[in-house]
């Protein structure tokens, strides 16, 4: 790849560990920003990675640990995707090509999704990397939408729960939505990379498979033959008590919420949840899964 220093701020989250690990394995120069006293002192050591502790609320001290960094990721978690801006105006001042903000999933070019609470913040930092891009035309920026997490769904239960046997059945479980997995996210980064021109100022859509939750269900039976405990919930009551749990303000549980809202985008038709006519798998080189590999997936998680 042409791209030589690649910054990298979230290294140690769910994503963020697949991408740093895709990052390296494409010797490409990687630098991760680590928050002060973060956790990134306990990556493993690599002859091709530098860890520098920031402050993210600094423009000035990401500046300098931007020097010579073409792409900035950006796989912060989600109660901090509203706070990148400092991280954006370090990367034009510094001479960025491309930043990939935190993008989280669901489809936040749907008019629906555009308004819940998870992802109007995103709303606002891509208004504010096409602003930055019209102003600096060296700078740029990519969103990837890729749905939900799908290893990860399965191993903590978000999307069913194998190892349990239990799943929650969002609008009867027959819903068909996008899921990639954190492997298949990771190189559509590199695509992005390699891909320069062809992915600027762009929200790109992926995905490893689009299924159901009763789908996956039927693999695991398929397979152990156990019966599974489900309960039906309709992902428009969930928005609602995910409304009322963030009018408590701070007695309220924020994570439940903004969970909440994932699952409304996740599970509803009206919300955008399946990418399947708008797809960018191709340009980023990645494949979809075969049914073969979606069921061996589910059953490791039994």
């Amino acid at each position: 790849m042409a791209t030589k220093r690649v910054a990298l701020a979230g290294a140690t989250g769910n994503l963020g560990v697949s991408v740093l690990e895709a990052l390296l394995a494409a010797n490409l120069s990687v630098t991760v920003l680590s928050r002060i006293h973060g956790n990134a002192s306990k990556l493993a050591p690599h002859p091709n990675l530098t860890i520098v502790e920031v402050d993210f609320n600094s423009t000035s001290s990401l500046v300098t640990a931007l020097q010579g960094a073409e792409v900035v990721v950006s796989c912060l978690a989600t109660l901090a995707i509203g706070f990148q801006n400092p991280l954006i105006d370090a990367s034009v001042t510094a001479g960025v090509r491309r930043f990939i903000p935190a993008e989280f999933g669901m489809d936040s070019r749907n008019p629906r999704c555009a308004v819940l609470p998870v992802c109007t913040p995103k709303v606002d930092t891509q208004k504010y990397l096409q602003e930055k891009a019209d102003s600096h035309p060296g700078f740029s920026y990519t969103g990837i939408a890729y749905g939900l997490f799908l290893d990860w769904g399965l191993q903590v239960g978000f999307i069913i729960n194998p190892a349990s046997h239990t799943a929650t059945l969002y609008n009867g479980g027959d819903v068909a939505f996008s899921t990639t997995t954190l492997a298949d996210i990771a190189k559509a980064i590199l695509g992005v990379i390699t891909h320069h021109d062809q992915t600027a100022n762009r929200i790109l859509y992926i995905h490893s498979t689009v299924t159901t939750q009763n789908t996956l269900i039927q693999y695991a039976k398929d397979k152990d033959g156990r019966d599974w405990h489900t309960v039906s919930k309709d992902t428009e009551e969930i928005k609602q008590e995910s409304l009322a749990e963030l009018a408590k303000g701070a007695q309220g549980d924020i994570n439940a919420a903004m969970n909440g809202f994932c699952i409304c985008a996740s599970w509803n038709p009206e919300y955008g949840c399946d990418f399947s006519s708008h797809l960018d798998n191709d340009l980023l080189g990645l494949k979809m899964m075969t049914e073969a590999e979606l069921r061996t997936l589910v059953e490791s998680f039994l």
